[in-house]
């Protein structure tokens, strides 16, 4: 399953997400400097088990390099594809986190998130020689996160099936239990790490994710998160939006909403729409008039339902003016 989107609107723009995400792509770029020095890189920074539970083997590094380990190790990556796949899933699941708990409380959150996530690891297997590597446990723990904080949300996911590629609307809570039953599975099937990838540093930080959650949002907002707030709050509506039309029994025209801003509603907007039609999407762009009223609705020409001689309705779209 690859998500593509998420339902959930954020009112802000995500500042410590999107930050984040290019202090890893900083990181990787620094990664490909290395050159021969890659492998010895990734020892030094990387987080290896059994530097702290073998003495012959902790000797060879100083405390603050230990130390800086537990921070490093979730901004390198192996590859440009561990790094796209993370980084795209903190893309659509950190900005609805970072607006519901807010960027300065967030950026504690996914900190130490990585850290719990990989504290797991390297107890889970403490004799391991081998380095790991990515952000993915903190992201485990923004989408536990998310699993309690927008569970009814929509997640269009790719489910590639063979030479198939449909694209579902999955809601967050199922999509997110499937990804945590996976990560468990493949954790007590094998060592905690097999194939690279840490299963046990995903489940730590998804389950730290879901308990520190309310330790998080019970935190007072500092003055300077507020002010950021401000700063970074959107002054539009989602670009791309979803509608579910409605239909009566023998009305051959369907009914739906879309949502807009007071200064959208002023000078008027663009929007990209999706109207879900079983596994496909009809997808157009419609253009809404300026000085538009709330509860207006548009017309558009044979979007309804399918009559009888083989012509359909019109769809109604109600607006809704949020802000």
């Amino acid at each position: 399953m690859i998500p593509l989107r998420s339902s959930q609107r954020s009112s802000n723009y995500p500042i410590v997400n999107n930050t984040l995400i290019g202090i890893n792509v900083l990181f990787f770029l620094i990664e490909l400097a290395q050159s021969h020095r890659l492998n010895e890189f990734i020892y030094t920074y990387g987080l290896v088990p059994a530097r702290y539970f073998i003495p012959q083997i902790s000797a060879h590094f100083t405390l603050g390099e230990q130390l800086l380990s537990f921070l490093s190790f979730m901004f390198l990556h192996g590859g440009f594809l561990h790094l796209l796949s993370n980084m795209w899933s903190l893309y659509i699941f950190g900005d609805n986190v970072e607006d519901k708990i807010g960027p300065i409380r967030y950026l504690l959150f996914y900190l130490l998130c990585g850290l719990v996530s990989g504290i797991v690891h390297i107890i889970s297997d403490p004799s391991s020689q081998v380095p790991t590597i990515g952000a993915s446990g903190a992201i485990a723990g923004v989408m536990g996160a998310y699993f309690v904080l927008f569970p009814r949300a929509k997640i269009l996911t790719l489910i590639p099936l063979f030479f198939f590629f449909p694209f579902v609307e999955i809601p967050a809570y199922f999509f997110l239990g499937i990804w945590f039953l996976i990560q468990f599975l493949s954790a007590t099937a094998s060592s905690g790490q097999i194939g690279g990838i840490a299963w046990w540093a995903h489940i730590g930080g998804f389950v730290f994710g879901i308990i520190s959650l309310k330790l998080f949002a019970l935190m007072p907002e500092i003055g300077a998160s507020s002010k950021i707030r401000k700063m970074t709050k959107k002054r539009t509506t989602s670009r791309i939006q979803v509608i579910r039309p409605i239909s009566m029994d023998n009305d051959p025209n369907s009914y739906g909403n879309i949502s807009i801003n007071s200064r959208e509603a002023f000078f008027g907007t663009r929007k990209l729409i999706n109207i879900p039609v079983g596994f496909k999407k009809r997808t157009f762009f419609l253009t809404i008039p300026p000085n538009i009223a709330d509860g207006d609705k548009l017309r558009l020409r044979g979007l309804g339902r399918i009559r009888e001689e083989n012509t359909r309705g019109d769809l109604y779209l109600k607006v809704n003016i949020v802000d």
